[in-house]
């Protein structure tokens, strides 16, 4: 009888345990070249990963399950140019995972050159910024060799935002975020078939840590 309530105890202790416990932790990458977003097409459906290239060979992750890590290093301040002012006043701070790769900080793409010619109509596919929520504002901006940004997605003037991008696309760009802290940032990925038939990647969920 002992025998039996003590193996009933345990068990019941394994369960609680299985029941707290993380089902496992997230990857974090704090430098190095990823595909943010990583846009696919599987044949008959539209997908989107985060492709790592931090680690060899590289590989496709669930956003979700990956942590993205401004560094103290990506710190800097809002420019004085106007054409700026979507970042904040000038002078403030404002951290920037950058447009050209910089050691040490973790340079985020986009990624279309899984998608194949003909698969889409127009073989462009649109990213929307569903939601942002954080500390402060986020975007996501380009400049040009003269130094002028281009704003793709900036949570500042409302959302959602979009974007569309060609296929066999592989770009970059710079996302800043305008405090310190952790932001979660939510992303969709669509497009129409050649056969006219509209599909979606589902909302994907990503984290950006940002270090003081």
């Amino acid at each position: 009888m002992k025998a039996r309530v003590f193996a009933g105890a345990a068990t019941a202790a394994l369960i609680t345990l299985l029941s707290v416990a993380p089902a496992h932790a997230a990857t974090t990458i704090s430098q190095g070249h990823v595909d943010a977003v990583d846009v696919d097409w599987t044949g008959s459906a539209l997908t989107l990963d985060l492709r790592d290239s931090t680690v060899t060979p590289a590989v496709d992750r669930n956003p979700a399950d990956v942590v993205l890590n401004a560094v103290s290093a990506s710190k800097t301040t809002v420019p004085s140019n106007s054409a700026y002012a979507f970042l904040g006043t000038a002078g403030s701070p404002v951290w920037i995972l950058p447009q050209t790769q910089v050691s040490n900080i973790v340079w985020p793409g986009f990624n279309t050159e899984g998608v194949p010619s003909g698969a889409l109509q127009g073989n462009s596919v649109t990213v929307r910024l569903v939601s942002a929520s954080g500390p402060a504002d986020v975007s996501v901006y380009t400049t040009s060799s003269l130094g002028s940004p281009t704003v793709w997605f900036d949570s500042g003037n409302g959302l959602p935002d979009t974007r569309a991008f060609a296929i066999n696309t592989h770009a970059h760009a710079n996302w800043a975020f305008e405090a310190a802290g952790t932001y979660t940032v939510v992303l969709e990925v669509t497009g129409t078939t050649s056969a006219g038939t509209a599909v979606t990647t589902g909302q994907k969920t990503y984290t950006f840590t940002v270090q003081p």
